[in-house]
């Protein structure tokens, strides 16, 4: 629907209603501001028995000028095998404008659409503590029920601030921790992998390695200072390829899905009540997976582990 459109699809049924009960047809479209002949041919669409008086697509319905469905499936069978459309106007024959025209219709104008998905490459770590994922999450602070809810854009809370979602989860037992700090700076990282690795120690479990994205705080001096005194080896993921990092990545938006999609109870309105099913999830995940710890604590990385029925119990999340 254009911008200067007259009507929406409801207020063209109501103006036919309208002619339908009885008014004139004339003094309805001026009352409205159209014309009749429109008028007059809303109301043949509903007579007709269209109920929603849509918009219609303005295409034809028989375009005799169209490429046949032969010469359509040609030019896409020989555009993947990476054929230039100047080689595939020749061969078919055809004007090259009309070949381009084609490409584009398929998706298959530029290159890249023209390679192969990439395979999916998973993997899991054997050792627990071996790589660990680490991932944040920028969250707008929620101060009170919001627009979206009672309607009333006046009483929007602005200026609120953010808050911050760290996450590290273990590659090959998927243990989790999590915590909710203020900002993303460079020492508030450092701090966060310090609890991280004192907590998984008590576990333990002794990291070896970590992978983050290619974010400021994990580029910092700091940062760098921080993982070369402890001796830990620092991956990073591709650039604008979170995937590499998918399992931090799957386990936030969990964790989104859980904080953020809840019913709009007298407890939203306290500023953090969207983190309160936090620490159950962490729990919950925890009991889900079979946690592959060393028996005792600091002997990570030797081959004898804890029986398959005993799982990690203690999960932590804190928050501010």
């Amino acid at each position: 629907m254009h911008k200067n459109a007259k009507m929406t699809a409801l207020g063209r049924v109501l103006t036919v209603q309208r002619v339908v009960s009885g008014e004139s047809l004339g003094v309805v479209a001026r009352g409205v501001g159209m014309s009749g002949r429109r008028l007059r041919e809303w109301v043949r669409r509903w007579e007709a028995g269209d109920r929603l008086l849509a918009d219609r697509s303005s295409r034809p319905r028989r375009m005799p000028q169209r490429l046949p469905r032969a010469q359509r499936r040609q030019i896409g069978r020989l555009r993947r095998q990476r054929r230039s459309s100047l080689s595939i106007a020749f061969e078919l024959k055809l004007p090259i404008s009309t070949v381009v025209t084609e490409q584009r219709r398929q998706g298959l104008a530029r290159l890249p659409s023209l390679q192969p998905p990439a395979p999916v490459v998973r993997y899991q770590r054997e050792r627990p503590g071996e790589l660990l994922h680490l991932d944040t999450k920028k969250l707008g602070r929620i101060g009170r029920v919001g627009h979206r809810i009672h309607g009333d854009r006046a009483t929007r809370v602005k200026g609120i601030g953010w808050e911050i979602l760290y996450a590290a989860i273990d590659d090959a037992t998927r243990v989790a921790y999590s915590e909710v700090l203020s900002d993303e700076l460079g020492t508030t990282a450092v701090a966060f992998l310090e609890r991280v690795r004192a907590w998984y120690a008590a576990q333990g479990i002794q990291i070896a390695s970590i992978m983050t994205d290619n974010g400021s705080a994990y580029r910092s001096r700091v940062w760098r200072a921080t993982l070369t005194a402890a001796g830990l080896r620092h991956l990073t993921t591709r650039p604008y390829t979170p995937r590499t990092n998918g399992k931090v990545e799957r386990f936030i938006q969990t964790l989104l899905r859980r904080m953020g999609l809840r019913p709009a109870v007298p407890a939203l309105v306290a500023a953090h009540a969207r983190l309160a099913p936090v620490p159950a999830l962490l729990q919950s995940r925890a009991s889900a997976h079979r946690a592959r710890l060393p028996t005792t604590p600091g002997s990570a990385g030797v081959s004898e582990q804890r029986p398959r029925q005993q799982q990690l119990e203690d999960v932590r999340f804190t928050g501010w």
